[in-house]
């Protein structure tokens, strides 16, 4: 069984983006770059939303090819590239590069992924997330918290009809007071 973990950014008062879905508070340091380079090396399917797959897609196919692109753009360019992706939207048609487009029911589908052999899911984007946190599927939250108040925007959690008690597994500060946090589902 494949293990599912959420893992995002989010501002200190608990949103993945801020009011018109501005992310320009979460530009992360060399250092939260190279573990977010690390955690796509690592991913064996990344599952995506539709809003945060056309963030992606709109600039990491090419932004090794971009005139001044760093080193640590063009190795995560290419783990992003290599790494399998399926969508998940009832509005897109096309999807193109190592990734599949799922228009049905997410939770059927993410529970079939999760029940086959491979590595390691992620799953990105607050509408899809929350249909997986609603329907207990996820098995990890790894939360980067940035030190900024954005007021509203995109919440990380949903609500959620019952507790969920988490077990905390790591915690490690990076440069401007970004701090990641990993807890575990207890089951």
């Amino acid at each position: 069984m494949r293990k599912l973990t959420f893992a995002m950014n989010m501002s200190l008062d608990g949103y993945i983006a801020a009011p018109g879905g501005d992310l320009g508070w979460s530009v992360p340091s060399e250092e939260l770059f190279q573990w977010w380079s690390d955690r796509v090396g690592a991913t064996g399917l990344a599952l995506y939303g539709r809003r945060l797959w056309e963030t992606m897609s709109s600039h990491w196919p090419t932004a090794d090819q971009q005139p001044g692109a760093t080193p640590a753009a063009i190795e995560f360019a290419g783990r992003w590239r290599d790494m399998p992706k399926v969508v998940f939207s009832s509005t897109t048609s096309t999807v193109k590069g190592n990734t599949r487009l799922v228009t049905g029911d997410a939770v059927t589908e993410i529970t079939r992924l999760k029940a086959e052999d491979g590595g390691p899911m992620d799953i990105g984007g607050a509408t899809l997330a929350a249909a997986a946190m609603r329907a207990g599927l996820i098995d990890e939250y790894a939360i980067v918290t940035h030190p900024v108040l954005v007021g509203g925007g995109t919440p990380f959690f949903t609500a959620l009809d019952h507790w969920v008690q988490l077990s905390l597994v790591e915690t490690r500060a990076f440069p401007g007071g970004v701090v990641l946090s990993r807890y575990e589902i207890r089951r």
